[in-house]
């Protein structure tokens, strides 16, 4: 019987982690959400007061300050980027709980749903950066944009590699001698 590699023993495992929890805590049910929430276009430099009740409404400015200031796609909102968002609520959150368990606990369950969704994941964010770079909504500070945005094209590549293993939480156990 195959026995679980402690997660102090698996650092790339605690990398991967930390990636799913600010995903699930920031990202998709604050920064996505909001987008959700205030589903039509906001005109950048207009005083926005239709705040929803969640996410809070510091929360939201920050959102539509960086729309404003780096990304306007992000307040232009075109049913395309609104399929994307909906898929991260939808899809996106609910696999980062069920992965955070997985991969703290060392379940290989996991493996190719975390294959799939990177797959899925580097696909969304392709098309959103091709956006911003020649798209209508371009955005003004490209080099901000991306390197925001490169953890999203880089960790696909990295769950990738460490799910390609047959068994990456487990190892066969020492024999007896």
């Amino acid at each position: 019987m195959r026995t679980i590699i402690p997660l102090k023993k698996r650092p790339l495992d605690i990398v991967i982690i930390i990636f799913f929890a600010v995903n699930i805590l920031f990202i998709t049910y604050i920064v996505d959400f909001e987008q959700i929430a205030v589903p039509n276009s906001v005109i950048p430099g207009e005083t926005f007061t239709a705040y929803p009740v969640w996410p809070p409404a510091p929360c939201v400015d920050l959102v539509h300050w960086w729309g404003e200031n780096f990304d306007p796609v992000l307040l232009a909102r075109p049913a395309w980027w609104k399929a994307t968002i909906w898929l991260d609520a939808l899809l996106f959150g609910p696999f980062y709980l069920v992965a955070l368990f997985a991969f703290l606990k060392g379940k290989e369950w996991i493996r190719i749903p975390s294959i799939i969704y990177s797959a899925i994941l580097f696909t969304n964010v392709t098309v959103i950066l091709s956006e911003e770079i020649w798209g209508t909504h371009a955005s003004p500070v490209l080099g901000m944009v991306l390197a925001a945005n490169a953890a999203w094209l880089v960790f696909p590549f990295i769950i990738i590699a460490r799910m390609y293993k047959e068994h990456p939480f487990t190892k066969e156990p020492k024999a007896a001698s």
